[in-house]
């Protein structure tokens, strides 16, 4: 983060909250990311942004086997099963 970001939020009648526009710019946050919550023992709330990694293997070359695979299809088989 390049400097610091401080804004408000009031907490809904169903106990949700909105992360302010500011906020979520400067954390990089993005739908599907969660955040996790810590209270300590004095009472102090913190959180965390826990980022998902959508496309982890997007960067993967394919390879090709020589036959076309299914893996939806194939992911149960087990070795010798064909």
């Amino acid at each position: 983060m390049s400097h610091d970001v401080e804004d408000e939020t009031t907490v809904n009648d169903s106990y949700s909250v909105t992360v302010p526009a500011a906020v979520r710019e400067e954390a990089g946050i993005e739908a599907g990311d969660k955040l996790r919550w810590r209270v300590d023992d004095e009472g102090r709330l913190s959180v965390e942004l826990v980022k998902q990694r959508y496309g982890a293997f997007s960067d993967l070359e394919p390879v090709d086997i020589g036959e076309q695979t299914d893996a939806a299809e194939d992911h149960d088989l087990v070795a010798g099963d064909y």
